[in-house]
């Protein structure tokens, strides 16, 4: 029997490897192009809408502005009059939406907009990702958790997203953990329950942590084991279990 009839023998030939190769660079690249694609999709988006607001704002009222000044013999031009108004347009916006009404129109826009192929996902990416660190909705970060990582005794942040069940019914927190100083390339643990401890920093203080890369950090950190009784709820008192100091 010649060496390539050889059942023993496992050398590899290179069409099998070149295909192996092509394979493993493509995963590469997919991978790669979809992770980049959801940290910089969301930023341009609201780049786009805010540029758009900032054009169309600027071109429609600086020349107003600068005739009004003419009128009383001034040659002033002021810049970033645009800015100023889309400022003054999102924060109304927000003011609007507070309220019942707006509340209900801006349900009705969204249902619209989830329903347009593509730009539905993109707007949805986008929306779960600002209400995340907003800490604001029904999806996002509930919790700040702090688990023992890299090493023991050493610790790190993160946020809770969601508790799921493992197929051996273990039940597991689903962790996002952020890496300074740009939380929004962090990655994501599931962890069994009985690991992650809850602290009484709120989203927004933890952000402001990552952000400063630990130099905005409150003094004291108060921890508690992780329970899944009100786990939604807020903060529940300090219990007397050893915790990370």
């Amino acid at each position: 029997m010649n060496e390539t009839e050889s059942p023993y023998n496992t050398r590899k030939t290179p069409s099998k490897s070149k295909g192996r190769v092509r394979r493993s660079i493509a995963r590469h690249m997919r991978r790669n192009l979809i992770t980049g694609s959801l940290m910089l999709v969301p930023v341009a988006l609201t780049y786009l809408v805010l540029r758009f607001i900032f054009d169309l704002t600027d071109g429609v009222l600086q020349p107003t502005v600068q005739w009004a000044f003419q009128r009383f013999g001034l040659d002033w031009t002021v810049p970033g009059v645009g800015l100023l108004v889309a400022v003054i347009l999102v924060y109304f916006t927000g003011f609007f939406l507070a309220n019942a009404v707006g509340r209900r129109m801006a349900r009705w826009a969204q249902g619209a907009v989830m329903h347009l192929p593509l730009i539905g996902t993109v707007y949805s990416a986008s929306r779960k990702l600002v209400e995340s660190f907003s800490g604001t909705g029904e999806t996002g970060f509930k919790r700040v958790v702090m688990l023992e990582y890299p090493r023991q005794n050493a610790w790190t942040i993160g946020f809770l997203t969601a508790i799921t069940t493992a197929l051996d019914g273990k039940r597991m927190a689903v962790v996002y953990i952020p890496t300074a100083p740009t939380p929004t390339s962090g990655w994501v643990a599931m962890v069994p329950i009985e690991d992650v401890w809850d602290t009484d920093l709120t989203v927004q203080t933890a952000m402001q942590a990552v952000f400063s890369g630990g130099i905005v950090t409150p003094a004291v950190i108060k921890t508690r084991k992780l329970e899944l009784t009100g786990i939604l709820d807020s903060i529940l008192p300090e219990t007397t279990e050893k915790g990370p100091s």
